[in-house]
C-alpha cells in the first residue's frame, strides 16, 4: 500500500456506533485513514446524522427503491467507487451481499460480527448464547466472502456470559469491545498489515489462526 492516507467507506443501517468509534480514533490521530463516505440503506439511520456532524458525505441508497438485490448492489458499487474507497468497512449494514459485488471488493471488504464465528452466524446471536446456555460469547472482525458471516476471521474479543443475563445485557456487553476492535484492525489495514489472501487472513506476513489474532 502506499504512504497516502487510506479511504474507508463505512455501510451502516442503523445507529452507527461502530462508525462513530471510527470516527473518535481518526480524530484522536490513533488511526491514519479518513473516512471519504458513509452509506445507509435505511433513510431513518442515526449514523448518518453521526457522518454528516462529522463532515463526512453521507449517502442513502434506500434498498426499497430497488427491483432487486443485484441492481441494488451495482448501485451500491458505484457509489463506493465515487468515494474512492480503499476499504469497505461493514459496521451494522444489515444487508446480504450478492457474490458478484463481494467478488468485486475482495481483500478489501471487512465486517464486524457480534459472535465468536463460526458459532452463530446470522441473526439473534446474544439470545441464541443465552439460549443455549453458553458461558462465554464474543464478536468478530473478519473480512468478508460470499459465505454468510464466513470469511477469515481477523480477530475475535470474548465477553462473560453472566448468568440472568438478557440479550441487550449481552449485546451492551459485546458493542463495548466492538468498539475497540474495529479500529484496531483498520488501523492494521491502513498500515499496510493486514491483507487477505488464499480465503486467509495475513498480518504482518504470517497467516492468522482460525480465531484470528490471539486478543486473550
Amino acid at each position: 500500500m502506499s504512504n497516502a492516507v487510506t479511504k474507508l467507506c463505512v455501510l451502516i443501517s442503523g445507529n452507527g456506533s461502530n462508525l462513530q468509534a471510527i470516527i473518535d480514533e481518526i480524530s484522536a490521530g490513533r488511526l491514519d485513514a479518513v473516512v471519504s463516505g458513509v452509506i445507509s440503506n435505511r433513510p431513518n439511520a442515526y449514523g448518518l446524522e453521526r457522518a454528516k456532524s462529522a463532515g463526512i458525505n453521507a449517502v442513502c441508497l434506500d434498498h426499497t427503491q430497488f427491483e432487486d438485490r443485484e441492481s441494488y448492489d451495482s448501485a451500491l458499487k458505484e457509489q463506493i467507487n465515487t468515494f474512492g474507497a480503499d476499504c469497505v468497512v461493514l459496521a451494522g449494514f444489515m444487508r446480504i451481499l450478492t457474490p458478484e459485488f463481494v467478488d468485486e471488493f475482495a481483500g478489501k471488504l471487512v465486517n464486524i460480527h457480534p459472535s465468536l464465528l463460526p458459532k452463530y452466524k446470522g441473526l439473534h446471536t446474544h439470545q441464541r448464547a443465552i439460549d443455549n446456555g453458553d458461558t462465554e460469547h464474543g464478536v468478530s472482525v473478519h473480512f468478508v466472502t460470499p459465505e454468510l458471516d464466513g470469511g477469515p476471521v481477523i480477530i475475535q474479543s470474548r465477553v462473560p456470559v453472566f448468568e440472568g443475563d438478557s440479550a441487550d445485557d449481552l449485546a451492551e456487553r459485546v458493542q463495548e469491545q466492538e468498539r475497540r476492535i474495529y479500529p484496531l484492525v483498520l488501523r492494521w489495514f491502513s498500515a499496510g498489515r493486514l491483507s487477505m489472501r488464499d480465503n486467509k487472513a495475513i498480518l504482518d506476513e504470517q497467516e492468522l489462526p482460525e480465531t484470528g489474532y490471539a486478543n486473550d
